[in-house]
């Protein structure tokens, strides 16, 4: 949408009146494909976000067109495992994961490649519109997707072609992870909870900072925490920290003083709390040289 189109509003204003608009919605109201899309249409301005959500309806109904009504859930996961990753090429991108257009949903429809969250997204995206009732799993390390069948649920993972992953292999990753050793069955299926939309919003963003930092980016790290904060204004403690320590790298002293400040305000008793306060000391001391 040009500026004229949109009533003057330049298209980053836009792209942050409406994620403010997400930002606000209930969260079953929320559409994983165009929160995803708004994430990236900052760092794309010609990008029209309706023209990739039909190119996502289009694939759907190509794909529910191939399908019979009463065709069972399992045989509509293969159909799609099949649609996505034999016929149309979608893969991780293991090459170079850290290639911040593997976390962008537009690149990731047109370049076919993606980290776990994006590959999890279309999966989920393409898969609700034939009717799977599919839904995000954080999990640690590696997002992925599950699903209830009449047996029970499959846990998928999009990255590796929508494997299915039984007990085992589950335990095997979140030892990858970290973990010291195996969990118990309560702790893995809490693990395994569904994530709600903004969740999964969330740790797309997340990614995203985590991707810019390792490249020293910290404009492009601050937007995404600032986008992070207004998606979860109730619960960012720890993201007005990160905020604050990404400003400190910007040189924004006022800033990072701010949100250490509210840091500390909604998080009084973490584990850093004292080292923050140690930061936010020295911090007040070279503010005030500054006035």
């Amino acid at each position: 949408m040009s500026e004229a189109e949109s009533g003057g509003v330049s298209h980053e204003a836009r792209a942050a009146q409406e994620w403010r608009r997400i930002a606000r919605m209930r969260d079953e109201d929320v559409s994983l494909a165009e929160g995803a899309l708004w994430i990236a249409a900052e760092e794309y301005p010609g990008l029209v976000v309706d023209e990739h959500l039909a190119r996502l309806h289009e694939m759907a109904a190509r794909l529910r067109g191939r399908l019979r009504p009463d065709v069972a859930t399992a045989e509509k996961l293969m159909a799609l495992n099949h649609y996505l990753f034999d016929e149309l090429g979608f893969s991780g991108n293991t090459d170079d994961y850290y290639d911040p257009r593997n976390s962008y949903l537009n690149e990731v429809l047109e370049r076919r490649l993606g980290i776990p969250i994006t590959l999890g997204v279309v999966y989920i995206e393409i898969g609700r519109r034939i009717g799977i009732g599919l839904h995000g799993v954080s999990f640690p390390g590696h997002f992925l997707v599950k699903c209830a069948l009449r047996d029970g649920v499959v846990v998928l993972d999009p990255y590796s072609r929508g494997v299915s992953l039984g007990v085992d292999e589950l335990q095997q990753r979140l030892r990858a992870a970290g973990s010291d050793g195996d969990v118990d069955e309560a702790i893995l299926a809490h693990l395994l909870s569904a994530a709600s939309n903004k969740e999964v919003l969330a740790r797309m963003l997340r990614n995203l900072k985590g991707v810019y930092a390792r490249q020293c980016d910290w404009l492009r790290a601050l937007s995404s925490s600032e986008r992070l904060i207004a998606l979860t204004p109730d619960d960012a403690g720890e993201e007005y920290r990160d905020r604050g320590g990404i400003y400190l790298k910007l040189e924004c002293f006022r800033a990072a003083l701010g949100d250490f400040g509210t840091y500390l305000k909604q998080c009084p008793g973490a584990p850093d709390a004292e080292n923050v306060r140690t930061q936010v000391a020295e911090l007040s001391a070279r503010v005030a040289l500054l006035n």
